[in-house]
Order: C-alpha cells, then structure tokens, then sequence
C-alpha cells in the first residue's frame, strides 16, 4: 500500500483527492487545519490529523506523526492547502502578502523539507504542487493570489533539477475553474484585510461581492474536482510523471496563448477574460 500526506483536505480539491486516492488503495493522511474538519474526515474513512500551515510547531508534529505511523516511509506528498487573497495590489497591505505567502508557500515548503529526506532515504518518492493557471496567467485583483502561484512553479521548477538522481519527481497541477468552496473561502481575508469601501477599486469589488453573495451559473468550463485527481493519479502513479498538468480548457489555452502572443495582447485577453476585474 502506497502512502500519502495531503494538505487542505477539509472541502474542494484537496477533499476529492483523498477520497479518490483512497479508493485506489492508497492509505491516504488527510491533513485539515480545524479540529472539527480532521473529526469529520476521520469518520468519513480517512486518517486524518491537525496541520496549520501557518503553525511551525503544527508543521513538525504533523510530518513527524505521519512518519511514525509509516515507519519511516511515505511515497508521496500533495502540497495542495491554501487560500486565494483578493484585493488590487495597491490596496494590499504587508500583513496580507505575508498571510498569503505563510500559509500556500512558506508552509509547503517546511513540510516538504520536512518529508524530503525520508524519501531520499527510501530511493523514491514523488511531490505535487497545487499550482493555478494564475501561476503563469495574472488576472486583476488577484495579484497576491498570482505572486505565490508564480513563487510555487519556480520554486517548484528549482526543486525538480535539485533533485534529479534521488529518485523524486516534483510536478505541478495547474487548475482553471475547478468547482469547490475556493471563492468563499476568499472572502474572510478579504474583508480582514482590503479596506474596500474607501479604495479607488470600490466599484469593482462591489460588483465582485455582489457575484459571490449571488454566484448564479458557473463560470464557463468549470470542471468539478474530480478532474485534479485525474492528473493527480497520473503525477503520482505513471511511470514518467509530467512537469506540469494543466488543468481545465482555460489552463491549457492560456499557456498556448502567453506563448503566442504579445504582452499587450495577451493583457488584453486577461482583462477580458476577468471581467474587467469584476469576477
């Protein structure tokens, strides 16, 4: 039985990845940061335990008991919890950077660092990243969201050569819309940090709360879950993993397109593609 270290398992992608690796066999470690959430995955069949990805100490203990209960060993890790920061960049303060930056880079990293030489040890294991079509596409007012995305694919690039020879392979999977809890999610952090009312952006952050409060339809090619773990089984289980799964029609048009076409054009595109900033 092959084992994994999850993170952010308490809803959406990091929740159907669990699942869907369980009932492939796997014995699954689904990381979620409340209580309450670790509970209730608990009796939903999962192994579940407490990781805050802002919390060091939660971080130790966390790699350190999945460790334990494996002897040692774990063949893989999904690097996947997080939360996307809304807010012009003008409007963004330190304090939220470093939020964004704590809990979907800084945390992924420790872990990882954490798990990395017990896979050394074992001559294998395999590494995923919860990227975005952010990570190379920027969309207005989701400019700290794209800054971390952008950090994780070169990071995660960096990691891939350093560790070519040690038998770990480091992909990225890179979801558009993806039908989860992603955008409510967001709007705790937004309402903590972004001073909207008296921002010249009012406007569109009306018409962005006004999207989420009646969110209607879903957006165009949203594609539920379970199209992550797809790409997740193939990154962990082929043979020859790819570098990077774009995830969605968009993820994939819009890396064809950056590469086609110019800055201004490809602005352009986003700008519309985004609404003006109003989705």
């Amino acid at each position: 039985m092959k084992s994994i270290l999850i993170t952010g398992c308490s809803s959406g992608i990091g929740h159907a990845v669990a699942h869907g690796l369980k009932q492939r066999g796997w014995r699954v470690f689904a990381g979620a940061r409340d209580a309450d959430d670790v509970a209730r995955l608990e009796g939903e069949g999962l192994e579940s335990l407490p990781l805050d990805l802002n919390d060091s100490a939660a971080i130790r203990a966390a790699a350190a008991e999945v460790l334990a209960r494996t002897g040692g060993t774990l063949d893989a890790l999904f690097n996947n919890g997080g939360f996307g920061q809304v807010g012009a960049v003008e409007d963004l303060t330190r304090d939220a950077l470093r939020e964004q930056f704590e809990t979907n880079l800084f945390g992924w990293v420790e872990l990882s660092n954490l798990i990395i030489p017990a896979m050394r040890a074992q001559g294998h294991g395999r590494i995923v990243m919860n990227s975005s079509v952010l990570g190379y596409a920027a969309f207005p007012y989701r400019g700290a969201y794209v800054a971390v995305k952008f950090a994780i694919e070169g990071l995660s690039d960096t990691l891939r050569m350093e560790l070519a020879g040690a038998g770990i392979s480091v992909s990225l999977v890179e979801p558009g819309p993806i039908a989860s809890r992603f955008r409510e999610n967001c709007l705790p952090h937004f309402e903590k940090h972004i001073a909207w009312q008296s921002s010249v952006h009012r406007a569109s952050y009306e018409a962005q709360l006004a999207r989420l409060n009646n969110p209607g339809p879903a957006a165009p090619f949203t594609l539920g879950p379970e199209a992550v773990l797809e790409k997740v089984i193939h990154a962990l289980e082929s043979p020859r993993p790819r570098a990077r799964y774009p995830i969605t029609v968009p993820s994939v048009a819009f890396w064809w397109l950056k590469r086609l076409l110019s800055t201004r054009m490809m602005d352009k595109l986003l700008l519309r593609a985004s609404g003006e900033g109003k989705r």
